[in-house]
């Protein structure tokens, strides 16, 4: 295709606008996990073991689908699930006052 009015190919248009689809996508996805980790993270500041263990698979599942489709690293993903695994570990080992 011939360049437009504005100096810019089309080719560039095109990829700018799937970039921002991309990147509009990706947002959603993080702010999905956010949520989530701040659910479980004022759960297990309350020691609520079971709500939280209820929550954990959840999180887990949400992280690999983001490290999937290149949202987050793998790594990212896994540093994640491994610190949420050690809140929980941390309840299971000391379950004092709720």
């Amino acid at each position: 295709m011939a360049k437009l009015k504005t100096g810019r190919h089309t080719s560039a248009i095109k990829a700018w606008r799937k970039s921002e689809k991309l990147a509009s996508k990706n947002r959603g996805v993080k702010i999905k996990i956010r949520d989530i980790t701040k659910d479980f993270l004022a759960l297990t500041a309350k020691k609520d073991l079971e709500n939280t263990q209820k929550l954990l698979p959840k999180a887990y599942s949400l992280l690999d689908k983001a490290a999937k489709k290149g949202t987050l690293h793998w790594k990212t993903a896994a540093r994640k699930k491994a610190r949420l695994a050690a809140r929980v570990a941390a309840i299971v080992k000391n379950p004092s006052v709720k």
